[in-house]
């Protein structure tokens, strides 16, 4: 079943034409690869799916599960289940990682959430993390390592339990231990009906992991889509035959 479908999207940046007739359909319980050069807008189409305003649609449409979201603001299609891991997560004085969780949780559900099952189910999803329990109380993402960051994006997934997860370079950065528990925490998410698009330089993120589609991106479009064989060819070949197609 259908649930995210780009239509010939062109974006800018600025006055910048980033995005030039992009088409792209995810359906649901499929995870999507996007691999591509530097410049290529992997970080833009990520951004514009949630509504970064830096980003401006200029035409094309942008469907989630069968509703056009061009018009909605971030935090609306936040609650319609569209979830984004950041390359560099920001830091928050003040508000600790426990808080920030509880209140993005109870934002997205109709209900107020159960405390006591929230806490055991956060307690448990970081000790498969292999995240200190400590780290619940501290203030969110302030003085974590790198690699103690893009973990805390996973729990947050984890916790969220969104439709769509945009993984944008979460892998950047991080040693073979860290992108390991990343791949696990993706794992552990994944289920028959949600999906997960990757946004990667790196093939390490995918080899524990059932990828369905890798798409390269070029100048703006999507010029080959093909299984995991093709984040393997680009890993050893680079881009250079997919530059000028």
């Amino acid at each position: 079943m259908e649930l995210l479908n780009i239509k010939n999207l062109f974006v800018n940046a600025g006055n910048k034409e980033i995005l030039k007739g992009l088409n792209l359909k995810i359906n649901k319980g499929e995870i999507h690869v996007i691999m591509g050069p530097n410049g290529a807008g992997k970080s833009t189409l990520a951004n514009i799916i949630l509504n970064n305003p830096a980003y401006k649609i200029i035409s094309g449409e942008i469907d989630f599960e069968g509703e056009n979201i061009n018009e909605l603001k971030t935090d609306e299609r936040a609650r319609k289940g569209i979830f984004m891991s950041f390359q560099t997560p920001e830091e928050v004085p003040g508000i600790s990682v426990t808080n920030f969780l509880k209140a993005a949780k109870n934002a997205k559900e109709k209900e107020p959430i159960k405390i006591f099952a929230f806490k055991k189910e956060l307690e448990e999803n970081m000790k498969k993390l292999n995240m200190n329990p400590s780290y619940s109380t501290r203030d969110l993402n302030v003085g974590f390592s790198g690699g103690e960051k893009k973990k805390n994006e996973i729990l947050q997934m984890l916790t969220l339990k969104p439709k769509l997860a945009i993984l944008d370079e979460t892998d950047s950065g991080l040693d073979v231990d860290a992108i390991r528990t990343v791949s696990k925490g993706i794992n552990m998410y994944k289920n028959s009906e949600n999906s997960v698009l990757i946004i990667t330089h790196s093939t390490k993120i995918l080899q524990e992991l059932k990828v369905d589609y890798v798409h390269i991106l070029v100048d703006g479009k999507i010029v080959k889509t093909g299984t995991d064989s093709l984040a393997s060819e680009i890993e050893k070949e680079g881009y250079a035959k997919y530059i000028n197609m």
